[in-house]
């Protein structure tokens, strides 16, 4: 069984091209290496599936790419790749986003429609839900996207549905809330305060400190992923959360205890687009998926923890 993954070299993507070498899946990873961050850290993720017979890399844009022809012997798509950050998608950057986001979707969606594969699997986000007045979020609820980013990732969802309906493109969108583990890119909140406790430096903290977040563990992700394979309905989108949601302030005696540091903070204002709470309702996911996320937070942040200073000290 053959699959394509997008966005090969990053976070999530390289973590699920890992799980898919290991249960016998020939890959091809499509990555473009952007420069939304320092590109070594893309390259050490990657590093260790270039020794994989069954993996190749596509060092290049979707944007530029026979999509077509390389769909002709494809089973399964993994649709990762994404110009992901809130804080970063507003003003000018926002026509990144339509290039990464919408337009590359639109394009493998376009190749998808007359090929053969099985299902097409598309990583969205939580940020879909934005401003939701309902918590937990359910696949049904409201949707007020709250960041130029977030309006991409639920522009890329519709245009999912759009090609199941008209081409049976066999859809399936996962909306992801807050991941986090070994690999979590640098822009992300773990991963900069690990950074700046590994540094005895201050960590910014954004508003008040009460806003909450219902936190993923990657391999909780990628189980997601994998399940959906099998499982997932085409058509269907799935809440994927962790059931750790927590408010920021309360992360903070976690990440000393891991860390056997005291944390310096410094406080600036809320950014826009951050939005105050999220809340997976995965009932869903859990009866159709099977999934059932089992990484307590403690348990992951220790995870993410050996992997920073890893990552620093080589």
């Amino acid at each position: 069984m053959t699959c394509l993954v997008t966005g090969a070299a990053g976070f999530i993507g390289s973590h699920l091209c890992r799980k898919l070498i290991k249960e016998g899946f020939s890959v091809t990873g499509i990555d473009s290496f952007t420069d939304s961050y320092p590109k070594w850290i893309k390259e050490r993720n990657i590093k260790p599936l270039m020794r994989e017979n069954k993996f190749k890399l596509l060092s290049s844009d979707l944007n530029d790419l026979e999509l077509k022809k390389l769909l002709l012997k494809t089973d399964y798509v993994f649709h990762h790749a994404a110009q992901a950050g809130v804080r970063a998608s507003w003003g000018e950057n926002f026509s990144v986003y339509i290039k990464n986001n919408i337009e590359a979707t639109q394009k493998l969606l376009e190749a998808a429609k007359n090929s053969r594969i099985k299902k097409f699997i598309y990583a969205s986000s939580s940020s879909v839900y934005g401003f939701c007045p309902e918590l937990p979020m359910s696949e049904t609820s409201s949707l007020y996207p709250f960041s130029p980013y977030g309006v991409s990732k639920l522009a890329a969802e519709h245009l999912c549905f759009l090609y199941f309906k008209n081409y049976n493109v066999p859809t399936v969108s996962l909306r992801f809330f807050t991941v986090y583990g070994p690999g979590q890119r640098p822009d992300m909140a773990f991963h900069k305060f690990f950074k700046a406790i590994a540094e005895d430096k201050q960590i910014t903290v954004y508003g008040d400190g009460k806003q909450t977040r219902d936190f993923t563990y990657v391999d909780d992700i990628i189980e997601a992923n994998f399940s959906s394979l099998k499982n997932g309905v085409p058509g269907e989108i799935y809440n994927i959360g962790g059931g750790s949601r927590k408010k920021l302030e309360e992360i903070f005696p976690i990440l000393e205890s891991i860390c056997q540091k005291k944390i310096k903070k410094n406080r600036e204002e809320k950014q826009r687009g951050d939005v105050p709470h999220t809340l997976a309702d995965i009932q869903k996911a859990h009866k159709e998926l099977n999934y059932s996320p089992q990484i307590q937070l403690s348990d992951g942040l220790k995870e993410e923890w050996t992997w920073i200073q890893e990552l620093y000290s080589s």
